[in-house]
């Protein structure tokens, strides 16, 4: 399917040992860059005495966001290794950690690379892998006065809801699969609107009701 991308079911860990020092690898499944540098600040409060926090992680449905990081290593000894991993598992919303304790011995660069490749593979190998449905989200602005109407409508089969603000305006963010986002939006509005689809266009506007696409 077309909506289907790969992924890790859970955090998981792996070690690396070479001439004393020593490398461990933290993976974790995240979804936005935010959520990816919170997971890399545990591992530094988790790790404090370590010489190097390397990571690299790989985001979106297609992948299309990336970023790999040396931490002080050698340029290319560090990060793009650990992206090399993620990718050789052809994982996406994957965020990798690997913390090094020196051993007082220089591994130069060769070493390196096979330090930070071999400890993140010890952790995706361990990592559960599995498919999750690709989503599109949409922000929904509306009036209070459809503050039923709008729960049940986001309640029905194959829409999620992702987060919700009731201060100032009422505000929730709709999760849905990328591919039948048409069907699900023109289904979701004539519910609001208390219409069957057939009597509402796609494009119609409800009064109160506001919907656009977001990033989350």
């Amino acid at each position: 399917m077309d909506d289907i991308y790969k992924t890790i079911a859970a955090p998981a860990s792996g070690e690396y040992r070479d001439r004393g020092s020593k490398f461990i690898a933290y993976a974790f499944p995240v979804e936005t860059e935010e959520e990816a540098l919170q997971r890399v600040r545990e591992v530094r409060k988790q790790h404090p005495k370590a010489r190097h926090h390397c990571f690299a992680w790989r985001l979106g449905f297609g992948g299309e966001r990336f970023r790999a990081n040396d931490d002080g290593e050698p340029s290319g000894t560090a990060g793009r290794p650990i992206l090399g991993q993620i990718d050789r598992w052809q994982l996406t919303n994957v965020v990798v950690v690997v913390v090094r304790y020196f051993g007082g011995t220089l591994l130069g660069t060769s070493g390196l690379i096979q330090a930070y490749k071999g400890s993140t593979a010890a952790a995706l190998e361990a990592a559960e892998k599995v498919e999750r449905m690709a989503e599109a989200y949409f922000e929904v602005n509306f009036d209070y006065a459809l503050m039923n109407a709008v729960m049940r409508a986001a309640k029905k089969p194959d829409l999620r809801i992702v987060k919700q603000d009731f201060s100032e305006k009422a505000q929730i963010v709709l999760a849905m699969p990328r591919s039948r986002t048409q069907e699900l939006l023109h289904r979701f509005k004539a519910q609001v609107a208390g219409k069957r689809e057939a009597e509402l266009d796609l494009d119609s506007a409800v009064p109160g009701l506001h919907i656009a696409t977001c990033e989350f």
